[in-house]
């Protein structure tokens, strides 16, 4: 993980901290409606639905963090939601009908961009928000033990990895700077 930065100096770009908040619940209400769809196909007697099913209960557990935050701060979430409940849920279940393998890419590549992402974040709040900045870095070593939990579990073997690991990181980067502004 980067160093923090120094903390906020006048005459620096402060933080857009809501919209960081933002985000980051929409992403974690995405990653548990991607779980969600695949284990609505996957079902109980997969061996990646056990590694599924632990990740959806630390992703649920992110978002209670994340919308907790929304709550106290006041800070709406994005207009979009409704979009990423079926997005996220479709996205799920369409890896998961290609194979156990391409659902385990597909948490790659979303792991992949949220670390990135949650990288940024930590680099922009520096030291003026600390407890923000602490969940933050929690979740994301949840986010890269993801990465690597499906890396390990055949990500990689799945048909087509190279190009479904790009789409999913575009439309995760796309999702992302969607849910900042809207």
């Amino acid at each position: 993980m980067n160093a923090p930065s120094p903390a906020w100096r006048p005459g620096d770009a402060r933080p857009d901290v809501a919209a960081m908040l933002r985000v980051d619940q929409a992403g974690e209400y995405g990653a548990t409606r991607i779980y969600a769809g695949q284990l609505a196909v996957l079902g109980d007697n997969q061996p990646a639905s056990r590694q599924i099913a632990r990740m959806a209960q630390q992703e649920q557990r992110h978002l209670q963090h994340f919308d907790a935050l929304l709550a106290e701060r006041g800070v709406r979430p994005t207009l979009l939601q409704p979009f990423w409940r079926v997005a996220g849920h479709a996205l799920g279940a369409a890896t998961a009908l290609m194979s156990p393998q391409a659902a385990m890419a597909c948490t790659a590549a979303v792991e992949d961009e949220i670390d990135q992402h949650y990288s940024e974040q930590l680099a922009a709040l520096g030291a003026g928000e600390p407890a923000l900045a602490a969940s933050i870095a929690e979740f994301q070593a949840d986010e890269r033990e993801h990465r690597e939990t499906a890396l390990a579990s055949g990500a990689e073997e799945s048909f087509g990895y190279p190009l479904l690991y790009a789409a999913i990181r575009a439309g995760c980067r796309a999702a992302i700077e969607l849910s900042k502004r809207i």
